[in-house]
């Protein structure tokens, strides 16, 4: 028999952090709420430490900024945008945001939210995942698993061999929390195994993605021209440049766009495509590329880019955490 977790989160009738935000209590479950607010008031004292994150306390997200930061102050932040806007509004120094999946691919919109932030990546981190079943009795039999739609992705051979329905919440350790505040004996989250112990769980079985390399990449965003210090190059590393470009909507447009990477050797390891606006005119798309600009092939390529191009801009410049290829 699974010894029953202890239960950290202490009850919040008469919490005064409740009082001054209210719009917390529509968002996160009730048993989260007590962590949310100890980070939050922590990280008010020291914004320059700060790190944002989107989700609940013991989040993948929050793993990962501890990750990047073993030093950091995580600030939880109910969505993606909410974590983006305590940069730009000064109560982070920065943000982090998983932005792909080894299993499930895109995470986040961030083609979408990047440019509208006016944030620049200063870095990237990888995490490999690992999801753990838990639920409030491990020996119910679980019909319902809650969780993000990555981690419910990552996990669907599991849970289709096992009969569990898998059912979407904001983030994984939110699902915890919201299985423990619950009385649903069938209902179980998959999360980080130690959201099981934040939040009073059992874990039922660990390691239940569907492949062990499951890994998901962050980036690191930050105000442009802070930050800056992290991403210097050292002797011998390799730097990464992100960047938005749309083509001209002419023949060959994107062929011709992408000869110049190929004729001056720079190695672009991400393309991908998407619509921004409901034309379905242009075609936008979303780039990593092996480089820096003040590299001259790269300066090059950017060039002859801009030519086939409506639109060029640049996203981040950092230094490539993990080897391409």
């Amino acid at each position: 028999m699974v010894a029953k977790a202890a239960n950290p989160i202490k009850p919040l009738a008469h919490s005064p952090w409740l009082s001054y935000r209210p719009a917390i209590m529509e968002s996160y479950p009730h048993l989260a709420l007590e962590e949310v607010a100890k980070m939050t008031d922590i990280a008010a004292g020291d914004p320059e430490r700060t790190v944002s994150f989107q989700g609940a306390p013991g989040a993948n997200s929050h793993i990962a900024a501890l990750q990047y930061d073993a030093a950091c102050l995580p600030l939880p932040c109910f969505s993606f945008e909410d974590a983006i806007d305590a940069v730009k509004e000064g109560r982070a120094a920065r943000a982090i945001i998983p932005i792909e999946n080894s299993l499930h691919g895109r995470v986040a919109d961030i083609h979408f939210l990047l440019p509208e932030s006016g944030l620049s990546i200063i870095a990237e981190h990888f995490m490999p995942i690992r999801h753990c079943l838990m639920a409030k009795d491990p020996s119910a039999k679980l019909t319902s698993a809650i969780s993000h739609p990555q981690a419910l992705g990552q996990c669907r051979h599991y849970l289709r061999k096992h009969g569990i329905i898998p059912v979407a919440y904001a983030d994984t350790a939110a699902a915890a929390a919201l299985v423990a505040g619950g009385d649903d004996p069938g209902a179980a989250a998959i999360a980080p195994p130690g959201a099981a112990n934040l939040y009073g769980l059992h874990p039922v079985t660990d390691n239940i993605q569907d492949a062990e390399h499951n890994t998901t990449r962050f980036v690191v965003l930050a105000k442009p021209g802070e930050g800056q210090a992290a991403t210097e190059k050292p002797d011998g590393g390799i730097w990464m440049t992100t960047f938005i470009f749309e083509v001209k909507n002419t023949p060959a447009a994107l062929y011709k766009a992408m000869g110049g990477f190929a004729t001056n050797g720079v190695n672009m390891t991400k393309l991908e495509s998407y619509q921004n606006g409901g034309s379905f005119a242009a075609t936008e798309f979303f780039a990593d590329i092996e480089g820096a600009p003040g590299d001259a092939a790269v300066d090059r390529a950017l060039a002859e880019l801009a030519f086939h191009c409506n639109i060029v801009r640049l996203l981040g410049t950092y230094r490539q955490q993990r080897k391409r290829g």
